[in-house]
């Protein structure tokens, strides 16, 4: 008995080993993993570090790292390997496009991979299919008070001289598909004094600050999978002149270094795919409203779907 109990704990100690080693980096298998600073963002991010994680990679943890234009330079330069970014983008990266292209998932997705291989040798891997474009929203009590339902209604409502503070961040307010579109399409103007603006794009505190009515704000910059908003008492106004592309979330990974990893592709095809609006507003709420760590949660779905 005591020899078969030996036999049996040696294996069970050689399993667990062997276990240990999957788990844990295989030499050469390092690669840096960015984000841009912002809910999603980190989310996101964490996805693809832990899924490379289980696959034996070591991984360096550059996350929240900067808003659009920084996370771009650090991509291209190499400073970091890989990280998520949206085909709407596109449209922002590569001036002289047909704009129209940018607002229907997969063809926005083909040209932004084409462009972004041809100038910077940047592969877009799977997309998922939902779409964090940008958005304008208001505080409920406002909305009804003021029967704001649309971007037209607001328009309007501003064009009166309504009474309006908007918090968002510097690349909303600068980027010239952003702000400036619903500006140019819906004919209105939000001067610089009505406006509180943050150097992230982390709409947890936009959302907040309109929510809270900070300093006044009752208008917030928002993202279609925000998962906040009804939890915060605001709610999207709707842009019914299709002024913003679709942004589906994409990883975005240099060339030099797909090319010595093809199997992140097979890693993280799976993942994006699974990341409906639903669930990345169920995601990002988790987050900006419950406080959770963006690492546990992305742990908790990987695992509870299996990826991990």
């Amino acid at each position: 008995m005591g020899k078969y109990f030996a036999i049996l704990i040696v294996t069970l100690v050689m399993s667990i080993a062997l276990v240990g080693q999957q788990v844990q980096a295989e030499p050469g298998k390092s690669i840096t993993v960015g984000s841009k600073i912002d809910t999603e963002g980190a989310l996101l991010g964490q996805m693809i570090i832990l899924m490379l994680e289980e696959k034996g990679f070591s991984v360096k943890d550059k996350t929240e790292f900067g808003p659009t234009p920084i996370v771009r330079k650090a991509v291209i330069s190499g400073e970091i390997d890989i990280y998520p970014e949206y085909t709407g983008n596109g449209a922002f990266f590569f001036s002289g496009q047909d704009a129209s292209l940018w607002k229907k998932h997969d063809q926005a997705y083909a040209k932004v991979k084409e462009l972004d291989y041809e100038k910077n040798k940047l592969v877009w891997l799977t997309p998922a299919p939902a779409d964090n474009t940008w958005a304008l929203a208001v505080r409920s009590d406002f909305a009804n008070k003021n029967d704001l339902k649309t971007l037209a209604d607001f328009a309007k409502y501003v064009n009166e001289e309504g009474k309006i503070k908007l918090a968002a961040c510097e690349e909303f307010v600068t980027r010239d598909d952003a702000l400036p579109a619903f500006e140019k399409a819906y004919a209105f103007s939000i001067d610089d004094s009505e406006m509180i603006v943050f150097s992230g794009c982390n709409t947890a505190q936009t959302e907040k600050a309109a929510a809270r009515g900070t300093s006044g704000v009752n208008t917030a910059m928002a993202f279609g999978t925000d998962g906040a908003l009804a939890a915060l008492g605001l709610e999207l106004l709707e842009d019914v002149k299709g002024v913003q592309p679709v942004y589906a979330p994409t990883p975005v990974v240099r060339k030099v270094v797909v090319d010595k990893f093809p199997q992140l592709k097979k890693i993280l095809a799976p993942v994006f795919k699974s990341l409906s609006q639903q669930t990345l507003q169920k995601l990002n709420a988790q987050i900006a409203v419950g406080g959770e760590n963006p690492k546990k949660v992305a742990r908790e779905f990987l695992t509870e779907n299996d990826f991990l």
